[in-house]
């Protein structure tokens, strides 16, 4: 199959990658030539800019930031699509904004579904990501044998969007859990509590979760926070759950308040932060040796 493959950053380089070995003919595009370069190198095509990553695809994956990157790189200026040509976002996107992009592909005969994933850097290198896909059924069983050679875990959740609506909801979990983690370290280090002790009795008892389990100690005790995840993009998706919590009118406040740390730590900290140094705003300080 002819894919177009647009945003080749720490994940969507070695998710193309995977396409290619599986014998596609993938021509991806980035806004970083070096990156193009990278691709090229490893088997694939390169694409000047997305109308060349378009022209001619059976099939367009993008997987951006954000929503908005995602529109310009599909609706953005004249684009070559041909009729019957399928796109999949991959990003984890606003599920409405997923909609509208849709419906105008649709009046260019263009299918849309999404299936933004989840398992970071590791589980891209490993094709061991869990998918979450929304869209129409015809179109998402036709779409399954790329998908597959991307991930590990294929997962229908609905129609277009539902699949950017679950892991928004699940990111918004993993933050919940990770400030939880946090505070809980903060409170244990300023009552001369052994951190690293702490975090051995979560994982043996009922606080374990995936932040004490794969985060606290390699990224976080160690001081380095070097997670490979950026903290404005989880703040994004929390956001974006907040947002689902608004419109369903459901109760509870956790998303709302979740959300709001996260804002308040990508306003305080670098645009290239990483989204565990939100600890550091809890107070927590990393020892050396740790």
């Amino acid at each position: 199959m002819r894919i177009g493959f647009i945003g080749l950053g720490a994940m969507g380089l070695p998710m193309a990658s995977h396409l290619v070995a599986a014998g596609h003919r993938v021509l991806g595009h980035d806004l970083r030539p070096t990156v193009i370069d990278a691709f090229v190198n490893s088997g694939g095509e390169g694409a000047r800019d997305a109308a060349e990553a378009i022209d001619g695809a059976e099939l367009v994956i993008t997987i951006l930031p954000t929503s908005a990157e995602v529109r310009a790189a599909l609706l953005g200026g004249p684009r070559p699509w041909r009729a019957g040509t399928t796109v999949i976002d991959m990003t984890s996107g606003e599920p409405a904004a997923t909609q509208a992009i849709g419906r105008e592909l649709a009046q260019q005969g263009v299918a849309m579904i999404d299936a933004p994933v989840s398992g970071g850097v590791k589980g891209a290198k490993a094709r061991s990501l869990t998918i979450m896909v929304g869209g129409e059924e015809a179109v998402v069983l036709r779409c399954e044998p790329v998908l597959a050679a991307m991930g590990q875990h294929l997962y229908r959740c609905g129609g277009l969007g539902a699949g950017q609506a679950v892991k928004a909801l699940n990111n918004f979990v993993s933050a919940a859990g990770l400030i939880a983690a946090g505070e809980a370290l903060t409170i244990a280090q300023r009552l001369g509590i052994d951190p690293e002790r702490l975090v051995d009795i979560l994982n043996a008892s009922s606080g374990r979760n995936n932040t004490t389990e794969n985060k606290l100690k390699p990224f976080v005790l160690s001081g380095t926070h070097e997670d490979g995840f950026a903290l404005r993009l989880m703040a994004k998706d929390v956001a974006i759950a907040a947002g689902l919590a608004d419109l369903t009118a459901t109760r509870g406040g956790v998303a709302a308040e979740t959300a709001r740390l996260w804002s308040e730590a990508a306003e305080g900290l670098s645009a290239s932060a990483n989204h565990t140094e939100i600890i550091r705003l809890l107070g927590f300080k990393a020892s050396p040796g740790s």
